[in-house]
């Protein structure tokens, strides 16, 4: 099965329209972030999601560590999905899931090491989704994902055999290199940003080539 595809760091209703044409499951939406690429308002995301196909997942990036602030923050953009880029330290996701039951949530992990695997897999059993990123979070400006490296694969292998949730994959796809990092990962779903744009808008000529080398064989 050939994962899906989620285009992040979207920052116009025109990105967005020509990530669905070329082919995107899912759309990553970038609130305030203390380091990357893609922010983009509220306002904005709240516009994007008001024009894209109900069946298209629609991510808010919260940078949020408190579950009140992340219902607070979802509930100006109704996004379909919530990505936790940071870890959550205050309150539980379980009171999320009660204020937002139709909403799903991905975590999203930030592979550094081995004990990233034992992490993963905590943290699988209470959401929907694990997003597999490059990062540092111990960082004085957090890294929370928009790096364009990737990162070591062979963990990533390993947390997607160790969980039952589905997986996505992050940290510096490109058309050059994805066919290997789903050989080798075999994710449910591969996110990128950086890898398809040129001077930080997405280019349709990489766009055409990501897709290409996805679904080749």
């Amino acid at each position: 099965m050939q994962p899906r595809i989620k285009i992040c760091c979207i920052s116009s209703v025109e990105e967005a329209l020509a990530a669905i044409d070329h082919g995107a499951s899912a759309l990553g939406l970038v609130g305030p972030m203390p380091s990357g690429p893609g922010v983009i308002s509220d306002e904005l995301i709240a516009e994007i999601i008001r024009i894209i196909p109900p069946a298209t997942g629609s991510f808010l990036l919260t940078s949020e560590t408190s579950a009140e602030q992340i219902i607070s923050h979802h509930r100006k953009v109704h996004t379909n999905t919530i990505q936790i880029v940071d870890e959550l330290r205050e309150g539980t996701y379980q009171e999320i899931r009660a204020a937002l039951p139709a909403v799903k949530i991905v975590q999203v992990v930030h592979v550094t090491g081995e004990r990233s695997i034992e992490e993963a897999i905590r943290l699988s059993e209470l959401t929907d989704a694990i997003l597999l990123d490059s990062g540092n979070p111990a960082l004085a400006v957090k890294e929370l994902g928009g790096t364009g490296r990737v990162h070591n694969w062979a963990i990533s292998r390993k947390i997607r055999e160790s969980i039952r949730k589905p997986v996505f994959l992050a940290g510096g796809l490109r058309m050059e290199n994805v066919r290997q990092a789903v050989e080798q990962v075999q994710p449910f779903g591969i996110d990128l940003c950086s890898g398809v744009r040129t001077g930080g808008k997405l280019d349709p000529h990489k766009l055409e080539g990501f897709f290409e080398a996805v679904n080749s064989k």
